[in-house]
């Protein structure tokens, strides 16, 4: 998959694109479908499937004070889009000049000019241009003038409601990665590099690999059964394991970060690609009275981690 991140990027390969367009965070089944709906129209007429987004998040420049909420970072995102075959990420700036766009220079200027898309595909809600002046009816107008087609895709639901960031958030917020899940298409993946800590899991029997949640939404606090994909090194791999979520606040910590410890797992991670897939709640974080009750506690979470994941496999 080719990322490209203006126009001065594009080649003549990267024209002639049928992509969608929208955020993505998360790239759950609603995304997901979308996505499907420019991929049938890329192969009927040979074309490259794109998508259109932006970075940063629309969200975080006019909230730029809101709590994280982001299910994914801009590289996990594209890693997700790879993986449904997207050829060209077209990741634009959303910078001073592209929020000053009325819907028609967008159409035009982006989509048309910029891009060279030969169609796009949206989500019925979808709303672009200054002041998020343009809808859907709108583009597909504007598609038909500038030369581009235009496919509404009509929102999916789960349980009757339309699958959504929001939702995912709250499944999270709630403590049910699998329902989450479910919205998905896939476990919540939490990616990034292993961080050094203060070292205490290793003492305590229990090595952990840390990893910062900076500008992500948090899920609930606690510990979680989960699967984790170690991506680069020569222990690359698929690896079960049990995580806490939180602040640690029995030392006192209060930058929240995710300390996760690989079931069956012997080498130094420092450093290395991980990917923590949440797979269910365990408990909430909490406070012991001694060291020795912590670990006793760390022990029944481990072994309980292992028998759901066990049985998910089975």
């Amino acid at each position: 998959m080719r990322r490209l991140r203006s126009f001065r990027d594009l080649d003549d390969t990267d024209r002639g694109a049928s992509a969608a367009i929208g955020n993505f965070d998360g790239v759950h089944l609603g995304h997901q479908a979308v996505i499907a709906r420019a991929a049938a129209v890329a192969r009927d007429r040979g074309a490259p499937l794109g998508v259109v987004t932006f970075e940063p998040h629309p969200r975080e420049v006019f909230a730029p004070d809101a709590p994280p909420f982001r299910l994914t970072g801009p590289d996990t995102r594209a890693h997700r889009l790879a993986r449904l075959g997207v050829d060209r990420l077209y990741e634009l700036p959303f910078d001073a000049a592209m929020i000053a766009l009325s819907p028609e220079d967008f159409a035009r200027e982006v989509l048309a000019e910029g891009l060279g898309l030969s169609h796009v595909v949206i989500g019925r809600d979808f709303r672009f241009g200054k002041g998020r002046a343009g809808g859907a009816d709108e583009l597909v107008a504007l598609g038909r003038d500038l030369g581009f087609g235009v496919t509404v895709a009509d929102l999916d639901d789960a349980d009757g409601e339309a699958i959504s960031s929001t939702r995912i958030r709250a499944a999270l917020s709630a403590g049910e990665p699998r329902l989450a899940a479910r919205l998905l298409g896939h476990l919540h993946r939490i990616d990034g590099p292993v961080i050094h800590g203060a070292k205490r899991g290793r003492a305590l029997g229990y090595p952990t690999a840390n990893m910062a949640m900076e500008g992500l939404h948090l899920p609930r606090l606690g510990v979680y059964a989960v699967r984790v994909d170690l991506l680069d090194g020569p222990q690359a791999g698929a690896y079960g394991g049990v995580a806490s979520l939180g602040v640690r606040p029995m030392f006192g910590e209060n930058a929240p970060n995710l300390e996760t410890f690989l079931f069956d797992f012997d080498g130094d991670l420092y450093g290395r690609e991980l990917s923590v897939g949440l797979v269910e709640f365990l408990r909430g974080e909490e406070r012991f009275d001694s060291v020795e009750t912590l670990v006793a506690q760390m022990d029944r979470d481990a072994a309980r981690a292992r028998a759901i994941l066990a049985a998910d496999s089975a």
